[in-house]
Order: structure tokens, then C-alpha cells, then sequence
């Protein structure tokens, strides 16, 4: 039984409402397929794979249903994260009617709360921005503070109970945290998502939103990093490794 992660399948399933990424170049051709060939191929339906945000181009849930049933029809349990162009996204309570209705049994959403899966507790937020976009952003939204500050709420109260699963664990588990934004890149940070971080004693974190990027890992205020964007990862599953104690 295994964790996988991928983030920015920017599905389009729906005819009616094509926006394919493949206009982006080679990088996207025929990425669908391709994702759902290597999901196949890895995953099985005991594992579990969290998808970090901007899973469905629709506009609104109903609209997200083929790209849902899409993700519902892959082996595996999935625990899904907001992104920033997922405009379908509802409160708690409607998605989990939304998928009883729609039988999306194997669907689960990371949404101020936490899940005990294997060795891991998984927890975390979409997160917010400072990315090479970030300071028009902040001029172009006169609540961008407010923005940041609900989504520090957020991603509190998720380790919170990550916290909460890890004290009730029978067996210790490792604490790992996802986001859909990265909280730096290119040197330049939200400060306030990586306070949250270091507050809460995060070491390993798994984020997406950056397109055009090589996979990449790297280290920032002794949190681990890893990009999980699909075109970054090949639109292959990543597959999460428990830390090995001292290494």
C-alpha cells in the first residue's frame, strides 16, 4: 500500500467545455492519456494518491463531474486539494453530498482537516502566492492580505489535527504537508504560509502550481520541497518514500 502525489492535471473532459492544455506545446500532448496509462501502471487500488490543486478547468461541480468521474474511475483512494483555477470548488459539506450523489466513493477532500494514510498524516491548504506573478497580483487584489491570511487559517487548522492523528496514532507517522502553491520560488516567499510551516514544525513538503519547471527538490528554511506539477513529473504519479530515521 502506497502514497502517490501529482498536482495540475488541469483535466477538460468535458466536450462541451474543451480546454485542453495541449495548446501549450509537445510538454501537454495527449496528456490525459498519458496520465492515465502511468496511474495504471503504478498505482493499485489499496494505494492512495493526493492530487495538489487545479484538477478540473469547469467552472462549476456540475460541470467538474466527467473530470471527477474521470479521477473516481483510476485505481486508488484520492484525496484532492484545492488549486487556484479550481472555480468548482464548494464548502466541505457540499462536495461530500456532491460525491454521494454522484457515487465518487474513492474521492476525499483535504479541506481543514487531515488524513492518517500508511506512515503518513497528510494535512495542508492551497496556500497562497509569491511567484514571479505575485506582485501584480497584490495590486490587482486589494484583499490579497485577507486572502493570505484565511488560507494561514486554513492550513493551521489542518496541522492542528494532523497534530491531533499523530498523538492518537498507535505507531509514530511521519507529519507531511501539501500545498498547491509553492511557499517560495525564485526567491521570493510568502512569508506568512512559511511562518505557519516552521510554527508547526513541517520538514516535508510536496507543491505544485509551476508549469515549464524540471522536477525538482530543494531545501528552504530546513523544509524539504518537492514540485509535483504533472507536466514537471511527466503526468506520472510520484511516489512519497517514508524518511528513513538519520539519513
Amino acid at each position: 500500500m502506497s502514497v502517490f502525489v501529482i498536482s495540475d492535471l488541469h483535466l477538460s473532459t468535458l466536450d462541451s467545455t474543451n480546454k485542453s492544455m495541449e495548446v501549450f506545446g509537445q510538454r501537454w500532448a495527449d496528456y490525459t492519456n498519458r496520465l492515465e496509462q502511468a496511474w495504471r501502471r503504478l498505482v493499485d487500488e489499496h494505494d492512495t494518491v493526493i492530487i495538489a490543486g487545479d484538477i478540473s478547468w469547469a467552472l462549476t461541480l456540475e460541470e467538474a463531474t466527467s473530470d471527477l468521474l474521470f479521477i473516481e474511475s483510476l485505481p486508488g483512494q484520492k484525496i484532492l486539494i484545492k488549486g487556484n483555477h479550481d472555480f468548482w470548488w464548494q464548502t466541505a459539506s457540499k462536495l461530500q453530498a456532491f460525491c454521494a450523489r454522484h457515487h465518487l466513493d474513492s474521492l476525499h477532500f483535504l479541506h481543514n482537516n487531515a488524513f492518517l494514510v500508511e506512515d503518513f498524516v497528510i494535512c495542508g491548504s492551497r496556500g497562497w502566492y509569491h511567484d514571479s506573478d505575485a506582485e501584480g497580483a497584490k495590486q490587482a487584489l486589494a484583499d490579497y492580505d485577507k486572502i493570505v491570511n484565511r488560507e494561514c487559517i486554513r492550513l493551521k487548522l489542518s496541522l492542528d489535527q494532523a497534530h491531533a492523528l499523530a498523538e492518537e496514532a498507535v505507531c509514530p507517522k511521519e507529519m507531511i504537508c501539501f500545498l498547491h502553491f509553492p511557499p517560495i520560488w525564485c526567491e521570493k516567499e510568502c512569508a506568512p504560509i512559511l511562518s505557519v510551516l516552521k510554527e508547526y514544525g513541517v520538514d516535508r513538503l510536496y507543491f505544485g502550481h509551476i508549469h515549464g519547471a524540471v522536477p525538482t527538490t530543494f531545501t528552504h528554511e530546513n523544509i524539504e520541497m518537492t514540485l509535483t506539477a504533472a507536466d514537471a513529473l511527466g503526468f506520472v504519479p510520484k511516489l512519497i518514500s517514508p524518511q528513513i530515521e538519520g539519513k
